[in-house]
């Protein structure tokens, strides 16, 4: 799995493109390079202060948070006007310490990343810490209080590049344990075990990881114990529904409708019989 990992990690940062729909957005503490053409002495790099300003020569303090570079040239072209005639003036961002993003959640370590430039989904999940111990089908992105649709499980572990999308500053990511992505096997099989979910697993599958009926088996007697939950997937009740199944009809004749799909959270209980 962490093979699998690495090798997308190393094949997005070659193929990753991602169209940037915004400008960033200046920041404070960013650090910027203002540059008057023609007029050296009022050309100066500056940080934007806690405030959201900066100080510059004959202009005096000016509001640099919450614009672009190319409208913060626009505003100071404005305002250089009663000073240089018609100024031609370019901000640059030189240092950018206000683009931060949020990871929390049960399956990864709390963590605020600062970013140095612009980056993407993908790449930024690259360097995630405990991503292994994420349930990655039920992360989510927010971005100004909402919830973009946005298929983590489909962008880092199939490797659809497409389903990337540029980050922005304050974006938070949330990443539950996949403690509840599990569905779990006990009684007469000969390794009981939980085994991780994934998409199209059925209940011969999870027998057979488990080594298979011990001997003392009753393969007529095997249940399911699963949770209720709602359209919205949420969960119901701590009541489980009980799905009988006769495996004997599975494991001999072949009858496959009785190797029904699992869900997450399933219990598979194997029930032993007299010998």
């Amino acid at each position: 799995m962490k093979r699998i990992l690495l090798f997308l990690c190393v094949l997005g940062m070659f193929f990753t493109s991602v169209a940037w729909s915004t400008d960033y957005i200046i920041g404070d503490g960013d650090s910027l390079s203002v540059a008057v053409w023609g007029v050296p002495e009022l050309s100066v790099n500056v940080v934007v202060r806690p405030d959201g300003k900066i100080t510059l020569p004959a202009a005096g303090d000016v509001v640099a948070t919450g614009f672009t570079p190319s409208q913060l040239g626009q505003e100071l072209t404005a305002i250089l006007g009663d000073y240089v005639k018609a100024p031609i003036v370019t901000v640059t961002v030189v240092g950018i310490t206000n683009n931060r993003i949020y990871i929390s959640g049960s399956g990864v370590p709390s963590q605020v990343i600062v970013l140095t430039g612009r980056t993407t989904l993908f790449k930024l999940m690259c360097g995630v810490e405990g991503i292994v111990n994420a349930d990655l089908q039920r992360a989510s992105l927010m971005r100004d209080g909402e919830k973009l649709t946005v298929d983590i499980y489909d962008l880092f572990i199939n490797g659809n590049i497409k389903a990337d999308i540029a980050l922005m500053s304050d974006d938070i990511l949330f990443f539950p344990s996949n403690e509840l992505n599990k569905v779990y096997v006990v009684g007469a099989v000969n390794t009981p075990q939980a085994i991780m979910y994934r998409d199209g697993l059925r209940i011969l599958d999870v027998i057979l990881e488990s080594g298979g009926f011990t001997k003392f088996a009753k393969a007529s007697a095997v249940s399911i114990l699963r949770k209720k939950f709602d359209q919205q997937g949420n969960e119901l009740s701590d009541d489980r529904v009980r799905i009988k199944l006769n495996l004997d009809d599975l494991m001999n004749d072949g009858e496959l409708e009785h190797n029904i799909t699992l869900q997450r959270g399933d219990y598979v209980l194997v029930k032993e019989g007299m010998f």
